[in-house]
């Protein structure tokens, strides 16, 4: 929706907005950006500390533009995120409802990944509350959406870090095997992958012969490196980087192997300017959502454009890695 465009006073004049779930790099230029959007609309915005928790207990706090001041380059998010088991209940949602309710908060917008639009698409049906959700996990495995909000930060922490193993396994003859987020996707370890060199990658996505690591690194025409890297999701089916370097270890005892499990390092950071363009784009555009009367729906971004996406497929769809990716990372590890 163009910019410039001021919608009418109507249902929707108090906004609520909250994250939850794992935070992401970006979460707060899309908070930044519901606040002022909405702000520019002639709405109010109450900021919802620690996600669903907060709407239970009522941590509610307006937010005006100045609130928002200096956060675009801030990792985190500076509305805290919970995960709320209580939200789960028929009594913790109307509890969060009534609380809602009494603030006059008419419609939400929800920054998260899957779990929290699941909720949000229940607490959408029971109650009749407008809600838009915005894709923020690091993961970048969100149905219906090209891009999550922190995918980019996370994915140049990894190859930073893998970077400087490589250093060290060049020095030594060493294999790393090198752990990455992802506990049901693999996008950050076949993009981080190709972007570093790797000699083998490691995803919940391929299954059967893909996964047979010794075939892949010291048959056919491979090359004896100084140095290998094996990408391993957290999420892989064998137990991760640790039980595939035991695996190597005793089929292979003359090799120095070693593991690094990047783990939380990848979530902080401050953001890249992919990540606080797009957070800031899609944070808009859940709010012009609202008030062209959307619910249930996520926003997203397809072919670099924005997209409305009813929350049943976003959460109910799969989103499959990229197969010509996969392929190609095969033919630059020779």
């Amino acid at each position: 929706m163009p910019a410039e465009i001021h919608f009418k006073m109507g249902k929707i004049n108090k906004i609520g907005v909250l994250t939850s779930g794992g935070d992401a790099p970006g979460m707060n230029a899309a908070i930044r950006a519901v606040v002022r959007t909405a702000i520019y609309h002639g709405r109010e915005v109450i900021g919802i500390r620690q996600g669903y928790t907060g709407m239970i207990n009522s941590d509610f706090l307006p937010l005006v533009s100045t609130s928002v001041s200096d956060i675009l380059q801030k990792g985190g998010t500076i509305l805290k995120s919970s995960r709320c088991e209580e939200f789960r209940t028929p009594e913790g949602r109307k509890k969060a409802y009534d609380n809602l309710k009494s603030a006059g908060i008419d419609g939400l917008v929800v920054i998260g990944g899957d779990g929290s639009f699941t909720g949000a698409r229940l607490f959408c049906e029971e109650f009749d509350i407008p809600i838009v959700g915005v894709p923020g996990t690091i993961d970048n495995d969100i149905y219906g959406t090209d891009y999550t909000i922190g995918y980019d930060t996370a994915l140049n922490t990894v190859i930073q870090a893998v970077d400087k193993i490589r250093d060290t396994a060049s020095s030594l003859d060493r294999m790393f095997f090198v752990e990455v987020m992802g506990a049901e996707a693999g996008f950050i370890a076949l993009y981080s992958g190709i972007a570093t060199g790797a000699e083998a990658i490691i995803i919940p996505e391929v299954k059967g012969e893909g996964r047979d690591l010794k075939k892949l690194l010291f048959e056919g025409n491979r090359r004896k490196k100084s140095s290998n890297i094996i990408i391993v999701a957290e999420g892989d089916e064998d137990g991760g980087a640790f039980a595939w370097a035991e695996k190597f270890k005793k089929e292979f005892p003359d090799l120095d192997i070693r593991v690094t499990v990047l783990g939380h390092l990848q979530r902080g950071g401050s953001p890249t300017a992919t990540d606080r363009v797009n957070a800031s784009r899609l944070g808009s555009a859940a709010v012009e959502a609202l008030l062209d009367d959307q619910k249930s729906v996520m926003v997203g971004l397809q072919n670099d454009e924005i997209v409305l996406v009813p929350f049943s497929k976003a959460i109910k769809l799969h989103k499959d890695v990229n197969r010509e990716l996969l392929n190609l990372a095969g033919i630059l590890s020779i």
